[in-house]
């Protein structure tokens, strides 16, 4: 899949764009501060109804407007298909071929994308919450019941986190209460926990051989999903029920003592290791960085192996954070097959044929000008 045509109206530092691009590498050149990385995100937007740089979606409204647009024409393998978002003070509007959607998990999914920023490097150093956005993003993507989870699943916690709140401060007394808001809460959790260890299955399977590649066969990269409850993946989801349940009943008095929910999805985490070894308390930096690089390439397998598509590659700024060898395996692994946006302030230095045949663009003040 890849996007044609991409018209932006209020957003960030656009007040209006048009730009049509290719089916190739695009390179968005220009200064710091211009607007590179604003095309990039409203791309990323159009596909996720969220930003990656930030949870307010005020902040993508440009000042004194009262809402912000993104269209798109997408081309996939059975023909265009138009979409629209709409953010405004009020909430967000999302449409796919004129239709509007009227849930957001029907409409993320029918465009794909893989960001790969600097941030993302922190996947492997980072805290747990990064990478369990990582995870939700990602299986959101290909699935949208899983979407539909997670937000049930907040909504839940929420009220859970509420009501012990209320029992900690004496305003609530009612165990028979908990009791149905600790079930609600067990029986999304076993769902969430199931779908990420299987999505973590898949995204090793295609992990493992590009890692291999990048290290030149020195290293092995194992992904594994480290619930905050003592559940495997062997598991039947009637006896992670069972194991959440007595968990719960263990440490009742002590979540009404801090009026939170002690554990569940919500405080889950992923460990990598390479050879054996935790990455992220015993990796040198290239080795964190490969192993983001290896996760970021095996995603877009993932989702071509889900979808029977490619997803369309955002390189926001991380080519510079690459080393030369780094650089050439990941252009090496895209040539041909993924559009991909490469934003960056220069290519000088960078000598790869997917770069020299890119379409090439410049960004300055809020504009966008194609280089012939």
């Amino acid at each position: 899949m890849h996007i044609e045509q991409l018209l932006l109206k209020n957003y960030r530092n656009y007040e209006e764009l048009e730009v049509h691009f290719e089916n190739k590498v695009n390179v968005i050149l220009g200064e710091n501060a211009q607007g590179k990385t604003n095309v990039m995100e409203s791309i990323y937007v159009l596909a996720m109804a969220k930003s990656h740089r930030t949870s307010n979606d005020k902040d993508l409204i440009r000042w004194d407007q009262e809402y912000a647009k993104i269209e798109g024409r997408i081309q996939k393998n059975y023909g265009s298909l138009p979409m629209q978002l709409i953010i405004s003070k009020k909430g967000k509007k999302a449409k796919c071929n004129h239709i509007e959607q009227k849930k957001l998990s029907q409409y993320v999914g029918n465009m794909n994308v893989v960001m790969f920023a600097p941030e993302d490097l922190h996947l492997v150093k980072g805290s747990p919450q990064v990478r369990r956005r990582f995870i939700d993003m990602e299986i959101g993507q290909v699935s949208p019941v899983y979407l539909h989870d997670i937000s049930q699943y907040q909504k839940t916690l929420q009220q859970r986190n509420h009501y012990l709140k209320q029992m900690q401060i004496k305003k609530q007394s009612d165990h028979t209460m908990l009791e149905i808001l600790t079930e609600q809460f067990i029986q999304i959790a076993v769902k969430i926990v199931s779908k990420r260890f299987e999505f973590l299955r898949m995204l090793e399977k295609w992990a493992l051989p590009i890692h291999e590649g990048i290290s030149r066969g020195l290293e092995t990269l194992k992904i594994e999903y480290k619930p905050s409850a003592d559940v495997s993946e062997q598991l039947e989801l009637s006896k992670m029920i069972n194991v959440y349940e007595g968990k719960f009943a263990k440490i009742k008095n002590r979540e009404i003592e801090r009026g939170t929910t002690l554990f569940g999805p919500h405080r889950d985490d992923l460990l990598f290791f390479v050879n054996g070894r935790d990455v992220q308390t015993f990796g040198s930096q290239g080795q964190q960085r490969t192993t983001a690089l290896s996760v970021k390439l095996a995603e877009i397998e993932l989702i071509h192996s889900e979808i029977g598509e490619y997803p369309i590659l955002l390189l926001d700024d991380v080519l510079s954070e690459l080393d030369d060898y780094r650089q050439s395996h990941l252009l090496n692994t895209i040539q041909g097959k993924v559009q991909t946006f490469v934003t960056t302030t220069s290519v000088d230095g960078i000598d790869h044929q997917t770069l020299k045949e890119a379409a090439a663009f410049n960004v300055k003040a809020g504009g966008i000008t194609k280089i012939q």
